[in-house]
């Protein structure tokens, strides 16, 4: 089983073009008095929702296989 901060790992240098999340879109300082933005829902452009092309997750652990079978859109 995958770890949880190698699953939610945004910074992974092969992680897919493909993959969204919500933070992406916005940039804020952090304040530890403010709860968390649900930083862990994930989406592929293909689909729009949590489930790839493939049929698979998506989201960091997932996404950052080169040898996916949808990675960086080959399947579209």
């Amino acid at each position: 089983m995958i770890a949880e901060a190698e699953r939610f790992n945004r910074n992974h240098p092969d992680l897919c073009p493909c993959l969204k999340w919500k933070s992406q879109f916005y940039q804020s300082e952090h304040d530890p008095t403010v709860p968390p933005s649900n930083d862990g829902l994930f989406w592929c452009v293909f689909t729009q929702n949590c489930i790839g092309p493939d049929g698979q997750l998506a989201e960091p652990g997932m996404c950052a296989s080169t040898g996916r079978a949808c990675y960086g859109g080959k399947e579209q």
